[in-house]
């Protein structure tokens, strides 16, 4: 799991200390191109985009959201992850 951030090395890094995963900052628009992640034209940032993949890189989902509805919760993701890996 990783995360990536319009926000500068600093504020990124605030953010990372709370986390359990690295956070990539300073993303440009052609990283999130490259990501495949969802770039607001209007505020210049990344939108939160998140993907669930397999071990050989295979999205098996993805969610694209312009604001916190829409978002897959942690609990759903390790729920869906622990059901794939039963398998």
């Amino acid at each position: 799991m990783f995360a990536g951030s319009v926000d500068k090395l600093e504020d990124a890094t605030t953010v990372q200390n709370e986390l359990s995963f690295p956070v990539a900052h300073s993303v440009s628009r052609q990283t999130a191109d490259t990501l495949d992640a969802y770039w607001s034209e209007e505020r210049e940032i990344i939108q939160p985009t998140q993907f669930v993949m397999r071990g050989d890189g295979t999205i098996i989902q993805a969610t694209y959201s312009d604001g916190p509805l829409g978002r897959i919760l942690a609990d759903d993701v390790c729920r869906l992850v622990a059901f794939l890996t039963s398998k």
